[in-house]
């Protein structure tokens, strides 16, 4: 059964000392995970133990912390073997600003969408049947996923499925569908290749020797998300630009 205030665990009775004490109920609701989730997790040594204070089990931000780490880690495909192994690299000392920062820096660029589909779930997604060659190309382009369950084939489209099935309705060869998806994905994982480069040496390192405090790390996750947003609007503005250019240097060569 479950701790929670219902059940007779008073907040103000957590541990001493412990500020932003919490049951497992409202720990699970803070990460937005079900209670069953979170006691799993901890079966498996993904977050520490918690304080035990009577028949109450109390949990502290560093637990949060851990859990929103586990999740930012799940975005990126990240089992939970693989998971276990990177939170044990962490340093020993790891503080919960360190471990904001470093979700923060782990944060999806994209939101989650549907995955473990199958067949017939795919063709809803897709609003069409695909036909086995739509399949093929979709997957040699990187925009899906197959792989082979105990319960059988199943499907996960990558984020950009939606753009690739409008690409496919357009009259265009195949082979001007694949080159122009092998071209963005090469410019676009050396551009990336950069980006991360630049961030980490110059914004992550110089914070590395900067003990930060619970304010400061808030306001350096809130820069890197607003940060993403920017560096995608600046890459579509940056090819429009650059598009444009093109086209102008084309008509003058006339």
């Amino acid at each position: 059964m479950s701790a929670s205030p219902r059940d007779g665990a008073d907040p103000a009775s957590g541990p001493t000392g412990a500020e932003g004490a919490m049951t497992v109920d409202e720990l699970s609701a803070a990460a937005g995970l079900t209670v069953r989730t979170t006691r799993y997790y901890a079966s498996l040594g993904l977050i520490p133990p918690p304080e035990r204070r009577g028949r109450v089990a109390w949990y502290g931000p560093e637990h949060l912390a851990r859990l929103e780490m586990i999740r930012a880690l799940q975005g990126h495909g990240f089992s939970l073997q693989a998971i276990d192994g990177y939170l044990a690299s962490l340093p020993a000392g790891a503080r919960i600003e360190d471990l904001a920062v470093q979700r923060a820096m782990l944060a999806s660029w994209t939101t989650s969408g549907p995955h473990d589909l199958t067949r017939r779930q795919l063709d809803e997604h897709a609003g069409r049947r695909l036909s086995d060659e739509d399949l093929a190309l979709i997957e040699e382009i990187g925009m899906l996923r197959r792989t082979e369950t105990e319960r059988g084939v199943r499907y996960t489209p990558a984020h950009g499925f939606d753009v690739t099935m409008r690409l496919l309705d357009l009259d265009i060869p195949v082979d001007g569908v694949r080159g122009a998806a092998d071209a963005i994905s090469r410019h676009m994982e050396a551009l990336a290749a950069e980006l991360t480069d630049v961030l980490r040496e110059d914004v992550l390192v110089p914070l590395r020797h900067h003990r930060l405090s619970r304010d400061e790390a808030e306001r350096v996750e809130q820069t890197l998300a607003e940060l993403r947003q920017l560096t995608l609007e600046a890459i579509v503005t940056a090819f429009q630009r650059s598009a444009n250019d093109l086209i102008a240097r084309s008509l003058q060569r006339r």
